[in-house]
């Protein structure tokens, strides 16, 4: 893997950190992640041992108490603890979500009172904007806001929330009417607000309910929720950047980032599956020979590192586009397409390498198999991504006249 997803202009810094990462990785994480992950166990000693190197804290302000690192260190980083085991890196990525947008947009109370925490771990975060019957359509969200007194009153349904159970800060987005006549642009028209509570399940504070883990096909290990909402009471400091009616805009901001870094756990579950793949067609044997010998084999290998190396590029270009402040919606939206696509092509190449060994659960990329179908869909579809490249593309080459 030395020749493959390399990263050109990294500071010393850059290079130091990714290498401490992984090196974690290689000794605390690879060599457990498939039996937690088969108990469907929340990998809490991995997820101590990231607090320790400061991972939480990597793009949080240093005068905040963070490493104030940028969004491809971080990108980076999520890529190397992708390769060693998905579920740990959607822990870490939807608690950065939130940091980004209380960083981004959350009022000087807001920052002062949370960041600090979130740098050491202490606050975990979990991000919320999905429905029941929502799909990729957030015009529809039907839960809402109702003002009372000093504060508001949260009532509806929500789904598929990476950190629901273990978080004890959750960014929500809903409906928030007050305000904004009838006939408002639904998306004028919502607000984020940041509810505080007890990590675990049940009733985790008056009105909000968790209600357990989804059993889910792959990503194991991580707590994947719901979330109902009956009357739950927000004061009004904690609406995000104290203004109702910004919501949309917040959460997309969110998004943007957060499908850099899907785009990366693409690359590192990628990566990882080259990597089997290589490996074990050089111990099988078949016809006298290994069967990394044979020309068919040589070809899915060579078509497997061109795949890693194209979706990591991609993701570094987006990653850096959205540092230096510039628009970057159009390559993100391309990273995280073209990653999980070619994620899931170079880990059903490396399964068809393993032969009937891949179906065996003793084999590491069996788990792979099962795990790279949430990129597909996680942070926006394969069909939503190319409706904002689309849709870009247009802006950028329009016709005038």
């Amino acid at each position: 893997m030395a020749r493959l997803a390399q990263t050109e202009g990294l500071t010393d810094v850059q290079r130091e950190i990714l290498a401490t990462v992984r090196e974690f990785v290689d000794k605390e994480i690879i060599p457990v992640a498939t039996e937690l992950e088969h108990r469907d166990e929340y990998p809490t000693r991995i997820v101590e041992g990231l607090r320790e190197l400061g991972v939480f804290g990597l793009m949080i302000p240093e005068e905040y108490g963070g490493l104030g690192e940028s969004l491809l260190t971080y990108a980076l980083c999520v890529e190397e603890i992708a390769r060693g085991w998905m579920s740990v890196s959607g822990i870490v990525n939807t608690h950065f979500i939130v940091a980004y947008m209380i960083k981004q947009h959350g009022t000087p109370e807001q920052r002062e009172t949370f960041l600090p925490r979130m740098a050491l771990g202490e606050v975990r975060g979990a991000f919320s904007m999905s429905e029941p019957g929502l799909g990729s359509d957030v015009s529809a969200i039907t839960s809402r806001a109702v003002r009372d007194g000093d504060g508001h009153l949260l009532h509806g349904q929500k789904m598929w929330l990476t950190n629901g159970g273990t978080s004890n800060l959750v960014a929500v987005l809903v409906r928030s009417d007050e305000g904004h006549p009838e006939g408002t642009a639904p998306h004028k028209s919502m607000t984020t607000f940041l509810i505080e509570k007890e990590p675990g399940f049940g009733e985790v504070r008056p009105g909000l309910t968790i209600p357990g883990k989804i059993d889910k096909m792959g990503y194991k290990g991580v707590d994947t929720t719901e979330m109902i909402m009956d009357g739950v009471r927000i004061p009004e400091n904690r609406v995000l950047g104290g203004v109702t009616g910004r919501g949309f805009y917040q959460m997309m901001d969110g998004v943007e980032v957060g499908r850099v870094n899907v785009a990366a756990r693409g690359c590192g579950v990628a990566q990882r599956a080259f990597e089997l793949g290589i490996s074990y067609a050089q111990q099988r044997h078949t016809f006298g020979r290994a069967i990394a010998h044979h020309q068919a084999i040589q070809f899915k290998l060579a078509e497997m590192a061109t795949k890693v190396e194209a979706a990591h590029a991609m993701m570094v270009k987006a990653a850096r586009k959205k540092d230096s402040g510039e628009r970057n919606d159009l390559e993100a939206g391309m990273a995280k397409y073209l990653a999980s696509e070619y994620c899931k092509e170079v880990v059903e190449d490396a399964f068809r390498i393993h032969g009937g060994y891949g179906f065996s659960k003793e084999y590491e990329i069996e788990r792979l198999y099962r795990e790279a179908p949430m990129l597909l869909i996680g942070e926006g579809t394969a069909e939503i991504q190319k409706m904002i490249i689309g849709r870009r593309l247009l802006e950028e080459y329009r016709i005038e006249g």
